[in-house]
Parts: C-alpha cells; sequence; structure tokens
C-alpha cells in the first residue's frame, strides 16, 4: 500500500556530520515527534535538553565492538523496512515500531584519506557499515519512510509537514531516497577508488584497477556540438572552485555545449600565465590570441591582434577582475560569446548589460584544478591520464645552439612554451613582447602548422621579424626551422628527441637563432 501523505510519528537520528542537528532535532520534538538515537548523538542532543530514546534500550542490545555494532538491529531494520497496512501484524509480534524518519550521515571516510599521513588501516576504520545499510532500507522504503542525508534538507523537510499537517508527500520521499542512493553510491565509489589504488604495505598506485566516477547533472542543454544532437551538463560532486562547472552567470542566454568546451579551454590556459594582467581568445577550443600586458586593455587589444577574424564570436578570458575601460573597449570593437573572469567592476557589468546576448561568467580567484587526472571516452572506454600540468623550469632546459637567448626572447619562448600547451597538436605559436602574433593548430603535419601561423600573422598585419616560435613537439626534419628562419623568427623552444636532432640544431645554428630544448612535449588531441 503507497500512501502519498505519511505521518511522521518517530525519528532516528545518527550523524557523523552534526552541522545545524541540534536546532533540527528541537523542531522535530517540538512537532510531536519521538526520537531515536545512538551514542555521540544521543549525548549531544542530551545536552541540550532534547528527550531521546537511545537505540540501545529500545533494541534492549547494546553497542559493542567500540561501536561497531549498534543499529544492525532487526528492531531497527524492521522498523524502517516495514510497510504500512503489510506488515502491521508482524512488527506488532515482535515488538517492533515503524521509523518514520531516519537522519542519517556517514563517517567521513573522504576528509580522512584526503589527510597526507592516512594510513591503510585508519581509512579503513572509517568505512560506514550500519549507516548506509539503513540508509538503504530507508530509501528502498520510500513509499513509507523519509530519508534525510544532507543537512541542507532539514529545512525543507519542515517546511514540508508544517504544509501537510505533519505528514509528507511521497514526491518528497521519492526525492530524498533518490538523494540517498547517489549518496551511498559515491560513498561506496569513493571506498572502491581508493582501495583499489592500496597495497596492504599502504604503497598507492597511480591508478586504480576498477575506477567509479559520478557526476550530478547541472544542467539540460540546448543541444549538443550540433543541433540535432541532445545533450546535458555534468559536473563532478565536490568540482573545482575556479571553473566553469562552479562559475556565476550574471547574463546571457544558457551556456551551449561549444560555449562550455571553449569556456573551459580559456580558463584553463589563462591559468597558466601567473598574474600579469593577461587576456586569452579561444576559438572551436583553440586559442587564436594570448597576450599579456602592463595593463588589461592592452592585454586585450594585442589578443585580439593576432587573428582578429577567428576572434570574432569568440570566448574571451581574463585573469584579473574586469573593468569598466576593458568591458567598454570590448563590446565596441567585437562580437563575443562568453566573457569568464574571477569577478567584474559592478561599472563593468552595467556595460556588458547593453548587450544581454553577451554571456559573462565569473569564476573566482584562479585556482589549480583540485584533480589530477584527465579523461578522454572513446567507444567502450576511457582513457585516464594526469593532467599536463608539469611547470617549466630553468634547470629542465637545455640551451642546444650555439647562441644563447636574449632575456627578452627567453622571457618570451617560455610564454608561448605555456600557449602551445593549449593548442591542439600539431601545434605551432610564433609569440613577440609575450603575445602571440601567429598560431597554427590541429594540423596532421607540423610543417603545415607552421606555415598557417605564418599565414594567419601576415593576414593580421603582423610582423614575425624577432619573434619566437614554440612547437609542441620536435621537429623530424630541419625544413620547419629553415623555413621559419625565412620568417624573421631568432630563438625557437621545443622538447627535442628526434632522430635528426643534429641536423636541426644545426640548421639553427646556420641561421644564427637560439634553440632551446625542453626534453617534454604538449600534445594535445
Amino acid at each position: 500500500m503507497i500512501i502519498d501523505k505519511q505521518p511522521l510519528r518517530r525519528a532516528l537520528i545518527s550523524v557523523s556530520d552534526k552541522t545545524g542537528i541540534t536546532v533540527f532535532a528541537k523542531a522535530l520534538q517540538s512537532r510531536g515527534i519521538t526520537l531515536l538515537s545512538t551514542g555521540g548523538t544521543a549525548d549531544l542532543l542530551r545536552k541540550e535538553g532534547l528527550l531521546v530514546q537511545e537505540v540501545s534500550e529500545y533494541t534492549t542490545f547494546p553497542e559493542i565492538m567500540d561501536g561497531r555494532i549498534k543499529t544492525l538491529h532487526p528492531k531497527i531494520h524492521a522498523g524502517l523496512l516495514g510497510r504500512t497496512g503489510i506488515d502491521d501484524e508482524v512488527m506488532t509480534a515482535h515488538e517492533i515500531e515503524p521509523i518514520h524518519l531516519l537522519v542519517v550521515n556517514l563517517y567521513p571516510f573522504a576528509k580522512t584519506i584526503e589527510q597526507v599521513d592516512c594510513t591503510l588501516n585508519q581509512a579503513i576504520e572509517q568505512i560506514d557499515i550500519g549507516g548506509p545499510a539503513m540508509l538503504r532500507a530507508a530509501a528502498k522504503n520510500y513509499a513509507h519512510v523519509t530519508v534525510l542525508t544532507d543537512p541542507q534538507d532539514y529545512t525543507r523537510l519542515l517546511d514540508e509537514i508544517d504544509q501537510h499537517a505533519g505528514k509528507t508527500t511521497l514526491k518528497l520521499r521519492f526525492d530524498l531516497a533518490k538523494k540517498v542512493f547517489t549518496h551511498t553510491a559515491l560513498y561506496d565509489g569513493t571506498i572502491s577508488n581508493y582501495l583499489n589504488k592500496m597495497t596492504l604495505d599502504n604503497t598507492k598506485q597511480d591508478f586504480p584497477e576498477n575506477l567509479t566516477l559520478q557526476f550530478h547533472k547541472k544542467q539540460d542543454l540546448r543541444y549538443g556540438e550540433n543541433p540535432h544532437q541532445k545533450a546535458a551538463f555534468y559536473t563532478e560532486i565536490t568540482p573545482s572552485k575556479s571553473s566553469i562547472a562552479t562559475a556565476h552567470q550574471y547574463q546571457g542566454k544558457p551556456l551551449s555545449f561549444n560555449n562550455i568546451v571553449d569556456a573551459d579551454a580559456a580558463l584553463e590556459c589563462i591559468k597558466l600565465l601567473g598574474l600579469t594582467q593577461s587576456c586569452v581568445i579561444v576559438k572551436h577550443a583553440n586559442p587564436c590570441g594570448v597576450a599579456l600586458a602592463e595593463t588589461q586593455l592592452d592585454a586585450y587589444k594585442r589578443a585580439f591582434a593576432t587573428d582578429p577574424t577567428s576572434a570574432f564570436g569568440g570566448i574571451i578570458a581574463f585573469n584579473q577582475p574586469v573593468c569598466a575601460i576593458t568591458a567598454k573597449a570590448i563590446i565596441e570593437n567585437q562580437f563575443l560569446e562568453v566573457l569568464i573572469a574571477p569577478s567584474f567592476d559592478q561599472e563593468a557589468l552595467s556595460i556588458f548589460s547593453q548587450k544581454l546576448n553577451i554571456r559573462v561568467l565569473s569564476c573566482g580567484p584562479l585556482e589549480e584544478n583540485k584533480s589530477n587526472l584527465d579523461y578522454h571516452r572513446i567507444n567502450g572506454g576511457l582513457l585516464v591520464q594526469e593532467q599536463d600540468s608539469v611547470v617549466l623550469s630553468p634547470k629542465d632546459l637545455t640551451i642546444v645552439s650555439k647562441r644563447a637567448p636574449t632575456v627578452q626572447e627567453f622571457n618570451d619562448l617560455v610564454f608561448a612554451w605555456e600557449v602551445v600547451k593549449c593548442v591542439k597538436s600539431n601545434a605551432i605559436v610564433y609569440a613577440k613582447d609575450r603575445a602571440t602574433v601567429g598560431i597554427g593548430a590541429g594540423q596532421m603535419s607540423r610543417v603545415f602548422s607552421a606555415i598557417i601561423a605564418a599565414m594567419k600573422a601576415k593576414d593580421a598585419g603582423l610582423s614575425l621579424e624577432n619573434s619566437v616560435m614554440a612547437s609542441d613537439a620536435f621537429f623530424p626534419f630541419r625544413d620547419s626551422i629553415e623555413s621559419a628562419i625565412k620568417t624573421g623568427i631568432t630563438a625557437v623552444i621545443q622538447p627535442g628527441g628526434s632522430m635528426r636532432d643534429g641536423e636541426v640544431i644545426k640548421a639553427a645554428d646556420e641561421g644564427n637563432i637560439a634553440m632551446i630544448f625542453t626534453h617534454m612535449r604538449h600534445f594535445k588531441h
């Protein structure tokens, strides 16, 4: 028998996270609801003057094994699984009272394993057994039982029972049950991922033998990459703070699939450029202009100048709060889809409000990603790798040419190297005065990436004279270097590692340009 509005008369409360629990318990008791509780939770509620029956008193079975056994008892689980109008007789025969409301959250396993010095045994002790068992029982029996695991739902429940004369609706109980199964799945997945990376001697493997991932649907999208594809946006349960997943949108239409992909590319690129005023403009997930400057306006102008054609309808990211001067220049200069920055001056927001189609997002102060893994879905599987987050260090670099780079060239090379990391392979970046002047992306041939980058510079009216070049992977032949020298470059940064490195270095020396090997590549597929 499924009852739409189920009265609440008895509640069992056993929480690890005690946020707001005393206020909530008082509110329940003031509404005539009898309280059952366990151990530390019961002690806390009693100190607050609440009348609480301890579970061990109710079951007449003591807590044993240092609290490992306290709620694993038929009178508890039958009270949660009992069905009104179906199991009443058997429950009466065994003196089992129905439990109408369960309030439980679990041992802090995730917080425990985040501790650097956490041992395997310490982690094991934080695996909750009774809590998930009760949650699953109550959630399975949502037709008759209300279950809470999130303190943020306490007010929601109180509003519900006040609105319905002490009862909860089937809709609320079903919503809360779904939330419980999501919560326990995440909890079990976290345990599984941790244990699958561990060995008995407390050492860790880089990747778990079995991987469990969980994401929450943030929103349905109008469509995917193309209008005929349905799509939705899912976020991690605890996403990085400065990310598209957590960004606040001030105005504009909802983000599209491609907006999200491009905005993420822009934001992750801007994070690499330090605290100097910088601007990144992205089109189709590739930077089409990147620049550092003394002022935000200059950074924007120089990034835009790299490729004005591609910047039209692009995504712009800044690493500092956007001011009114920059905002005015942008809307007077170009059409754009998305603008993202840590924050915006109020006057800047007022200026952007004149163009309501622009999606304006703030992401908060820029932080490194919390996750160190990168995922790539393929048909039938998932590729998992560490994120390409290695920071260039001078000690890792080798000057292989006869001529060493000047200070100016070195600064430009480091800048170009950070940018090329964000460009789809094969990638070539020309830069001068810490601004891009030509970008070649996604070509099957590195030679053509270099040619396209030079063509773009020429089309934008930019000179490659005295610029530097960065390549995401080694040059297999000397032809790319010879071609670049003709454009006017004076220095090159590249991984090295080709069978013909000697020939490539010789070409650099013949052209009197400086060449640095990084000994790492930055393929981006």
